[in-house]
């Protein structure tokens, strides 16, 4: 009896003890996080409209000095069969944390815009950022920069040219279910300071279930010199979206 009673209570203590180091030991923190996910809006009558958009957005986070970003968006919309909206973006920033709110930053943008009459857009840069606010909620961010840029337009060849960048980003977590990002990056060209692209974005995001959240998306583009000056310089875009994240 004794052996026995002594058997059970070294299974019990082994049990408490595995309880207590499982407790101990955190939950190893996930090295990607992101979302992807889209919209679609389709309406009929008087006339035929479809509209379409594709988002997603990955950070590679290890917990140290070195942060990761990307995300990219497409938005595609027809009305009568005719496209009227074929409009595709992304970026891409590494961010190396100097001290606790000095960065430094190498960034690549990318820009498709078929009725801006934009072939494409490349602006690769690098500079210096400042965290202004910088706790768990409330990030204020902003930046300054220099690279380059090449783009094309319909009828003319490439366009190389340095370039000068100014960003201010924000981000504030209402709650561990709702959020709120709002970014400001402006981009001239050395050649010609006239000759500029600014890109406002303001979204809401909150959770639905589960990893299902819903994002009310406003993302405004001004080409202030477009490449025919019967365009328009300001393109505004509202979209709302369902999304995944990871």
């Amino acid at each position: 009896m004794a052996g026995r009673s002594g058997g059970i209570l070294f299974l019990l203590l082994a049990v408490s003890v595995s309880d207590a180091l499982a407790q101990a030991v955190p939950e190893p923190t996930p090295l990607y996080s992101g979302n992807f996910g889209g919209g679609l809006a389709i309406t009929s009558g008087n006339s035929d409209t479809k509209n379409f958009n594709l988002t997603g957005a990955v950070v590679r986070d290890p917990k140290t000095k070195n942060v990761i970003k990307a995300n990219v968006t497409h938005l595609r919309g027809d009305q009568n069969d005719l496209v009227n909206l074929d409009r595709t973006s992304f970026n891409v920033r590494d961010e190396y944390t100097l001290s606790g709110r000095t960065l430094v930053f190498g960034q690549l943008d990318y820009l498709r815009d078929t009725f801006k009459q934009i072939i494409f857009f490349w602006a690769p840069t690098g500079g210096v950022g400042y965290k202004l606010v910088n706790t768990t909620s409330t990030q204020l961010q902003v930046d300054g920069g220099a690279g380059g840029v090449m783009e094309r337009n319909p009828g003319r060849p490439s366009n190389k040219t340095g370039s000068v960048t100014s960003g201010q980003r924000f981000s504030h977590k209402f709650s561990s279910s709702a959020s709120f990002n709002q970014s400001l990056v402006s981009i001239w060209k050395t050649q010609d300071f006239s000759d500029s692209l600014t890109n406002f974005s303001a979204s809401l995001t909150t959770t639905v279930v589960g990893n299902l959240q819903l994002k009310l998306e406003f993302l405004d583009s001004y080409k202030n010199k477009p490449a025919n000056p019967a365009l328009k310089k300001n393109d505004r875009a509202f979209v709302t979206a369902f999304v995944l994240k990871y």
